[in-house]
């Protein structure tokens, strides 16, 4: 034991360690300066100085001064949880002779209140050396590449690059924050790493096939209109409980403006013959429709959560209710039919088997990233979002920004509604859509958008979305009941927000 200590540097030894080669290359380096403040400095004898420097660096670093902190650390880290065992073993036979001579229950009370204080204090300690040790051996790691630096003024190889941030990922990996942030992923890819190896033994094909991944992310491509909808409400706190009767209403004013010769259903009594207009015409006169009734009933819904303070759980259920009422009262609830069939290749046709509906999705994403990390009102709905009061006093108007959160959640519910119209040629009927609003606030969650408010990126919503949908095609093609698939989403829900949960409470 006493040759190990031996080994275990002070602060003092570690500097003589390091005192050679710092002044090798700090000569080194002085002479580079020099050159580099001339007129015109001599490149190439700078580039010798360098190497030289380099060189010296890679023969004496590691093994003269790293190699050996190192070691140091490793034995030194191995003392401090030793006198740490030892802290605690005697704190608990000190407890115990405490306890033996005490009777009052009270004084009980007090004496394990005094106990579980001072193995607290023990952690701490524990934790605070540990922790020193930690930066002492980064800190010696990373001074080559502060040496570099300066040699090179900031230019690193791809290698010393790569090795720079696989250091720091070390230095500031935690396990429960890695956990508490990516433990839902892990668990999820463990599942579906299972249905890869259970469906071919049950279906006698597999899984994860081309064509199987070109249909998860077609299914996928409307639901990321609504999941990027209603992610800039969760990140406003809020919610949105009138996604699916919104995809309802979509679908079938697009059917019906769509639709393939005369409506055989009728609107009020009415029956509507779009037959006459070109078919391009009423491919966009559709979408407008579509993204005009959604944009209407969100914005009545966000002016009243605005405008009243009024909690979007609240107002977003009237408007789900109020929605079906009028579209299944006007239909009388019946499904109109197909649309024209020309009208899904004019829209997302399929070039070599490739399906352009995904182009559509991921076209939505990178136009709702720019808006919300890119303008003045994506920057304020993070602002709102994490602290209204705040953003109020700083001059960003929370009305407004609200207001335009669940308008820009209309127009994006409104292109997934006339989407899902054309990639299901039509169908539309008020009952279509129920319990998508599920999915599409799930997959916020999943995805790390915070129901805390402030906190997500459009990242993790569309890794939400294809996460969701591979799931549900995963256990459909598995054979597996409908309803089991809700018991393995409510399941998922209910864990995404309990970490979420921790989270918000550990940052607390």
């Amino acid at each position: 034991m006493t040759n190990e200590k031996s080994k275990i540097l002070t602060a003092e030894e570690e500097m003589q360690l390091r005192k050679p080669i710092e002044e090798y290359v700090g000569r080194i380096q002085e002479r580079i300066d020099g050159l580099r403040a001339e007129q015109s400095p001599n490149k190439g004898e700078i580039s010798r100085l360098i190497q030289d420097a380099e060189g010296y660096l890679s023969k004496h670093f590691d093994s003269e001064y790293y190699q050996k902190v190192k070691a140091g650390c490793e034995l030194e880290k191995a003392e401090v949880k030793s006198n740490y065992d030892q802290k605690i073993a005697e704190l608990k036979r000190e407890h115990e002779q405490i306890m033996q001579k005490l009777s009052d229950h009270q004084e009980i009370k007090d004496e394990k209140y005094v106990y579980k204080n001072r193995l607290f204090d023990a952690k701490m300690k524990r934790d605070k050396d540990l922790q020193q040790i930690k930066d002492r051996r980064h800190a010696a790691y990373t001074y080559k590449f502060h040496l570099i630096d300066l040699l090179r003024m900031s230019r690193f190889t791809i290698g010393e690059s790569i090795a720079q941030k696989w250091e720091n990922y070390k230095y500031a990996f935690n396990r429960r924050t890695f956990l508490l942030q990516n433990g839902l992923y892990i668990a999820i890819a463990l599942i579906f790493i299972m249905l890869c190896i259970i469906t071919p033994m049950v279906k006698n094909a597999p899984l994860l096939t081309y064509n199987n991944v070109l249909n998860i992310l077609q299914q996928a491509s409307p639901r990321m209109f609504l999941a990027l909808g209603v992610a800039g409400l969760i990140l406003l706190t809020g919610t949105d409980l009138s996604i699916g009767r919104m995809v309802g209403m979509g679908m079938t004013a697009a059917t019906i403006i769509m639709h393939q010769g005369i409506n055989t259903g009728s609107v009020f009594g009415h029956v509507f013959d779009f037959t006459q207009m070109p078919i391009a015409l009423r491919v966009v006169f559709a979408l407008v429709v579509c993204i005009l009734l959604c944009t209407i009933f969100t914005a009545i819904a966000g002016f009243f959560t605005a405008k009243f303070k009024m909690h979007p759980f609240i107002s977003t259920m009237a408007n789900m209710l109020v929605i079906f009422g009028l579209v299944t009262y006007a239909t009388k609830g019946v499904s109109f039919g197909a649309i024209e069939p020309v009208i899904p290749n004019m829209i997302i046709p399929k070039v070599n088997g490739f399906p352009t509906i995904i182009l559509w999705a991921a076209a939505a994403v990178v136009i709702v990233w720019f808006i919300w990390n890119k303008t003045t009102f994506g920057k304020n709905l993070y602002a709102v979002g994490g602290n209204p009061e705040a953003a109020s006093v700083s001059g960003i108007s929370v009305f407004k920004v609200t207001v335009g959160a669940f308008i820009m959640a209309g127009i994006l519910y409104g292109f997934g509604s006339w989407l899902e119209c054309a990639r299901m040629v039509g169908s539309g009927s008020a009952a279509y859509g129920q319990g998508w609003e599920m999915d599409a606030i799930a997959a916020c969650v999943v995805g790390g958008v915070s129901f805390t408010g402030g906190i997500g990126k459009i990242s993790g919503v569309v890794v939400g979305v294809i996460i969701f949908t591979a799931l549900t095609y995963s256990l459909t093609i598995l054979g597996i009941d409908t309803n089991l698939q809700f018991v393995f989403s409510g399941i998922i829900i209910l864990v995404a927000v309990t970490l979420d949960c921790l989270k918000y409470v550990q940052k607390k």
